[in-house]
């Protein structure tokens, strides 16, 4: 059990880390009006502090920085949110008052506004759409080389492919195309749709249509639902922004897991609902041994969920984030319900 002295000076010790990037001193701290104790005193607490783990120096006459056990500490028994000034919850509200047409614009919006607001870098989990089932298909022809396959799910979502139709392809194979997919497809989960495309579809296709291999390669590719393709970035770069990150090698790792899809997923833990906070080791990844990760969840309508990331160094102003995180999953669920509510329930396009 810590002492309440000790509480103060483990608190005080991690938000000036936070706030300087710089090792902390006990002469430092006692210049603080919260910390009405002699430098001595002060510095036989830290001494404690590291011995019980919680605190560490970074060499021999340096002052104190949090350990990853300090900073865990903080997190679940110290820290108190941040309240945003007028002009951050303004800013983090204004891609609400923008008329935007679909909800991968939102998501999008949405992410970089977060890494504006924390310089770390953002990453918003897309609903997971996969595990709803086709209600409706229709085309819209664009142009003479391409079109938008329509597809509406069964709860009220509409998807949005855009796929490229051969030459010659008239209105009425794209009328015969649209009755062949409501009659074969209608009812099937959006993850089964590529498979079932081929199963149910693809023979029909051909004895109706001219051009029928092109025209079904072409929607085959443009149906297809990646995990990968539900992730929006906000401020990849802001971690070079940080002090403590100049070992090139490490940022790069960690870049390279950025950029690939699945290992970025694994920033979202499955079924886990409201804010979570991990630290250094508890991503479970060498390249995120430096860093820590917050989440928050965030409903996109009936059963259906997406997540944030806010991904920054383990010296992150947890208070911040954690009240910005906050009032984004509560406000983007919102919006999301008014577009399905509002029968508006607008999908994504996928070149």
């Amino acid at each position: 059990m810590l002492t309440k002295r000790q509480l103060l000076i483990l608190q005080l010790t991690v938000n000036d880390f936070i706030q300087s990037a710089q090792p902390v001193g006990s002469r430092q701290l006692s210049k603080k009006p919260e910390a009405p104790f002699s430098p001595a005193t002060i510095r036989n607490e830290m001494a404690d502090l590291e011995e019980m783990g919680y605190l560490e120096k970074t060499h021999t006459s340096s002052g104190r920085v949090p350990s990853e056990k300090g900073y865990r500490f903080y997190v679940d028994h110290l820290l108190i949110p941040e309240k945003l000034n007028v002009e951050d919850s303004e800013h983090l509200r204004s891609v609400f008052k923008d008329k935007v047409m679909e909800t991968e614009e939102l998501i999008r919006k949405s992410a970089t506004i977060l890494s504006d607001l924390t310089n770390y870098t953002s990453i918003l989990l897309g609903p997971d759409t996969s595990v709803h089932a086709v209600r409706r298909f229709s085309i819209v022809p664009l142009d003479e080389r391409n079109a938008v396959a329509i597809i509406v799910t069964d709860n009220g979502r509409v998807e949005n492919r855009l796929f490229t139709v051969p030459e010659g392809f008239t209105a009425s194979d794209i009328e015969k195309m649209v009755n062949i997919l409501n009659e074969r497809l209608v009812g099937t989960p959006l993850v089964n749709l590529q498979k079932m495309l081929v199963q149910e579809a693809k023979t029909i296709l051909e004895q109706h249509i001219q051009h029928a291999g092109e025209i079904f390669a072409s929607l085959k590719k443009a149906i297809s639902i990646e995990p990968e393709d539900r992730l929006y970035f906000g401020g990849k770069m802001n971690m070079i922004k940080q002090p403590e990150f100049n070992d090139i090698q490490k940022m790069k790792t960690m870049f390279d897991l950025l950029e690939n899809g699945m290992p970025a997923m694994s920033f979202f833990q499955e079924g886990a609902m409201g804010i979570h906070v991990r630290i250094g080791s508890e991503n479970k990844h060498i390249a995120m041994e430096d860093f820590s990760v917050i989440t928050a969840t965030y409903s996109a309508g009936e059963d259906t969920t997406g997540s944030i990331a806010i991904v920054g160094p383990k010296r992150m102003d947890y208070g911040r984030v954690i009240t910005l995180l906050d009032m984004m999953s509560t406000d983007l669920s919102r919006e999301l319900a008014k577009m399905t509510i509002g029968g508006n329930p607008l999908g994504r396009k996928k070149q």
